[in-house]
């Protein structure tokens, strides 16, 4: 007989799929987008450092509007029509690149892209939580992010297809409004199916009053290390250009390898959350710092390993992460909370990615350094925060 525990699984875990699906969709309209991005910037002129205050300036924009985006969400309970709009926005900037014929106008169009997502994020991650209280945070974040991973893969196999067969990155951008359209169709379908997901929440005793206390402050401060250490794709894909590591053609494909890793990585990180708790976050971070000394000072296979590492590290920024914010926040401020620790997180992205860009200029093993030594500072706060929360 099926109690209605397992029904109650059931409808979470469709609902988790609408959503990964639409977000399918969408990263293989934008990560299409931000596989070409750095050299599509070169293209039109602009400089390394250039390219890593664009890339860090709309992370760091994107991040601060989910602060705002946050707090409306849980005050006004519109975390559908946030996310709706979000998407719209989000979905339209990508496609609009095509017509971009100077830096300046695309730097303003993939910061449009960044905050589209700025503004759906927290109340979307707000709803996923919802339905991840049913089947466990870490696994439900975990195979959202596969979803979403694979739509990453796919998107610049498009684009990458695209200039094989000598089109131009505008034509590229151009395709890329058939992606856009299915993502929003199929996040209609979810809010028509679901529109109170805020009912699958499992209330849980001792986390109903629970806000942000000092040990959530505390993992901002150590995930935002991180992040600050973390080179944009953009750049690295300026990297493999100008030192010539890959062409072109092979750039996107090496960005859909890296993304195809996050569809595996993601749900197994989110699994051993659920099982394992905190020291997952702490293991991985400290395996995924060697990326950038594979990265910018390895040959062709080294790379490899590089990229490999970085999208570990990109595979639990976007899932466990979000995982671990759930289990530390209740439901009635959890949007804010997202929206407070993507705004920090974003600061940190911003000014690190500047920081990067500025070095790549001037000296590689700087870049290097500065990536290695930022990110091992956070692993003694994640350590700390771990023992605060779980003994």
């Amino acid at each position: 007989m099926i109690g209605q525990r397992d029904i109650s699984k059931a409808v979470a875990l469709k609902f988790i799929i609408l959503l990964g699906l639409t977000s399918l969709f969408a990263d293989m309209t934008y990560e299409a987008a931000r596989s070409i991005t750095g050299p599509f910037l070169a293209t039109l002129g602009a400089s390394a450092a250039i390219v890593g205050f664009v890339a860090g300036f709309g992370e760091f924009l994107g991040y601060s509007i989910r602060l705002v985006s946050g707090y409306l969400a849980d005050k006004t309970q519109r975390y559908w029509m946030i996310t709706i709009v979000g998407y719209a926005i989000n979905m339209a900037a990508v496609p609009a690149l095509a017509l971009a014929e100077s830096w300046y106008v695309a730097s303003i169009l993939i910061i449009l892209e960044r905050t589209g997502k700025a503004i759906r994020t927290p109340a979307r991650d707000a709803m996923l939580s919802h339905a991840g209280s049913q089947i466990g945070v870490g696994w439900a974040f975990g195979l959202h992010e596969a979803l979403d991973q694979w739509g990453a893969m796919i998107g610049p196999l498009i684009v990458a297809a695209v200039l094989y067969y000598k089109g131009s990155y505008q034509e590229g951008f151009a395709l890329l409004v058939v992606p856009a359209l299915l993502a929003l169709i199929v996040l209609i379908i979810a809010f028509k199916l679901y529109p109170h997901p805020h009912h699958l929440e499992i209330k849980l005793k001792g986390l109903e009053s629970k806000g942000m206390t000092l040990p959530f402050w505390i993992y901002l401060v150590g995930a935002g290390l991180i992040a600050a250490g973390y080179a944009d794709f953009s750049l690295i894909a300026y990297h493999f250009e100008k030192k010539s590591i890959f062409s072109p053609v092979w750039i996107p494909l090496v960005y859909s390898l890296a993304m195809g890793m996050i569809t595996i990585s993601a749900p197994l990180l989110g699994y051993l959350y659920d099982k394992k708790g905190f020291r997952v976050l702490i293991l991985v971070s400290i395996l995924s710092i060697l990326f950038a000394p594979f990265v910018f000072l390895g040959g062709f296979y080294l790379v490899l390993v590089g990229i490999a590492l970085w999208s570990i590290g990109i595979g639990a920024h976007e899932s466990l992460m979000r995982a671990i914010i759930a289990n530390m926040i209740s439901s009635k401020k959890r949007a804010s909370a997202y929206g407070i620790f993507n705004a920090g997180f974003g600061t940190f992205w911003f000014l690190g990615s500047v920081m990067i860009g500025v070095l790549y200029d001037f000296s590689v093993l700087a870049v290097v350094i500065f990536s290695v030594i930022i990110q091992l500072l956070a692993v003694p706060i994640l350590v700390w925060v771990k023992r605060r929360i779980e003994g």
